[in-house]
This record gives C-alpha cells, structure tokens and sequence, in this order.
C-alpha cells in the first residue's frame, strides 16, 4: 500500500484549496461483533484509530457502528445495516479511492441507517475528481478516482467541527446545528493536522429531503451542485472567510431560506481574491427568501439583483 498519500481536501467549489497535510493509512481493524447475552442485541462495532494510525472500516456490519478517535474507509466497500456515530472530537474519512488491503478496486462507505456528527467532530464523505479528489489518487494534477457514500437515512451534526460531503446519496435530510470552531480561519482539531482552516462543505451531492445548516460559526462554509427533493434553508451563521457562505449551481425542488447569516454568494471567486466573481445562480422550484432572493455582487461596486439569487 503507498505509505503517505497526501491528504487533500478542497475549501471551496471556487479555486481555493486546502493545505497538504499527510495521512499514514493504516491497519487498525474494527472490533469483532459480540452479542448481548442479556438482550441478544448486537454490540456496536467500534472503528478506532490515530490519525497515524487510522482504524479501517470495512465489509458488512449488520448493526450501529461507534467511530472513537480516527477511522478510515480504505479496505473495499463498507456496509453498515444500521446507524454510524462519529463520537466527540472523532474523525470519519471515507475519501479513499482504492482498496488499500487488496490493492485492486475501490472503496466506498454505504450506510441503512443514519449517520450521525457529534460535537467537535469530523466527517468526510466521499470524493471525486472535479470538486473534491480522493486523499489516494496517485495524480494531483489529473486525479481520476472516485469514492461514492450512500446514506439511507439523515445526515445530521450536532456542534459538529466540520462536514465535509462530496460524491453522496442522502434518502433523509441534511441537518446541521452550531459547530464549527469558531469565527476565526485558524486550524484547529483535525484541520490543524492537516494544516487547514476549519470548513464544511456540501458538494455535488444529492438529498432526498432538506438541508437545514444553522447557527455554524466557522471559516468557510459552501453548498454547491447540490440536489435537494425539499427546502434548504441556511440561518444564523456566521463565516470569518468574507467569500463565505457561497451557495451556487444548486438545484432545488423546495424554499430556498437564508437569514441572518454573515454573507451569502451564489457566484464563485476566480482568484484568492474576493473579486472579480463568476455568477452560478441556483435553480429553484419554490420561494427564494430573506437574504438569497437576489443575486450577488460580481465587483466591488455591484449591488444585488436584479436577477434571482
């Protein structure tokens, strides 16, 4: 297996990029499944590992799964029956396009049930080559492979560090309250390992039901590509990166909501500056409300409107 691949994870859907930090991919595997005697009720599977030492989640779990400390999925597909915890302060990476342990094939993460971010947490949902490559892709410059994560029921994340989806199948919906680490871009947690401000990101991505994010105080946050079946509504955060919060090329059956958060854009910056910008209006079915119902400036001294955000 290649001992360090780089560890890149993009910070917006525009042109920025995180810091390359190092992943040692390791071998730590899962704990075996053991039955309650009392109540016949599997055990959780617990995944734990370092961010040295990942431990690797892989095959068919037909109950919870409990990740504490750093866990991967690079061994093949993992399939997990019921609900997947990632504990405080833990980290979820299945962003691995290979199959570490055979060293043929991909790997992927499908989940039936929920999968669940606690506080100051971290989970990273699948890669592909145009938005967000995979941590393994032998090229930079031309990266070619895909990881792809199913959940069957909601995606949700409580005081969460940061969520980071790309290349995702959600049946449920997308909830996301608090977190984030603060208003400020310093690395801290997991993103100081990696040595990249602290974000959350959801990318070309489809969700059966809605995305609500609220109350998030972090550096970056964007939604981008998205298929939403219902409403997103994005409410009370607070971003230190003035780019944020971008909100572009999104498709909505639903409300489109945005109040009382710090910015919102539906273009994308075409440099590292925060101008000039490129208009990715969203497509939506129902209502554009409060802070999303004109488009946003492209130069510095454009105002919003007259077209829909």
């Amino acid at each position: 297996m290649p001992a360090q691949p780089r560890f890149r994870i993009h910070f917006n859907s525009a042109s920025r990029a995180a810091s390359v930090g190092v992943l040692v991919v390791g071998s730590l595997a899962i704990s075996p499944l053991a039955a309650s005697a009392a109540t016949g009720t599997p055990k959780p599977h617990v995944c734990s590992g370092t961010f040295a030492k990942p431990g690797v989640l892989s095959g068919t779990i037909n109950g919870k799964v409990v990740v504490k400390g750093f866990c991967g999925v690079s061994a093949g597909q993992a399939t997990v029956k019921g609900d997947v915890v990632v504990t405080s302060g833990s980290v979820l990476a299945s962003v691995f396009g290979q199959n570490h342990r055979t060293h043929h094939g991909a790997s992927g993460l499908s989940v039936g049930g929920d999968v669940v971010v606690q506080h100051n947490a971290t989970a990273l949902l699948g890669c592909d080559p145009s938005s967000s490559p995979c941590i393994d892709d032998p090229s930079a410059k031309k990266p070619t492979l895909f990881s792809h994560t199913q959940i069957l029921h909601d995606l949700s994340a409580n005081q969460a560090l940061g969520v980071i989806v790309h290349n995702t199948s959600i049946g449920g919906n997308v909830t996301s309250t608090g977190g984030g680490g603060g208003v400020n871009c310093t690395p801290s947690g997991f993103f100081k390992l990696i040595k990249s401000p602290v974000f959350s990101a959801y990318e070309d991505t489809s969700v059966n039901g809605n995305v609500s994010i609220s109350g998030m105080k972090s550096c970056w946050l964007g939604l981008a590509r998205l298929k939403a079946g219902q409403d997103v509504s994005v409410i009370g955060n607070t971003l230190a990166d003035p780019d944020a919060i971008e909100i572009v090329s999104n498709h909505i059956s639903g409300d489109l909501i945005c109040n009382q958060n710090s910015r919102t854009w539906d273009s994308g910056d075409l440099s590292n500056n925060l101008f000039p910008r490129q208009p990715q209006p969203n497509t939506v079915a129902g209502k554009r409300v409060g802070q999303c119902v004109l488009n946003s400036p492209t130069s510095p001294k454009d105002k919003p409107g007259p077209g829909p955000f």
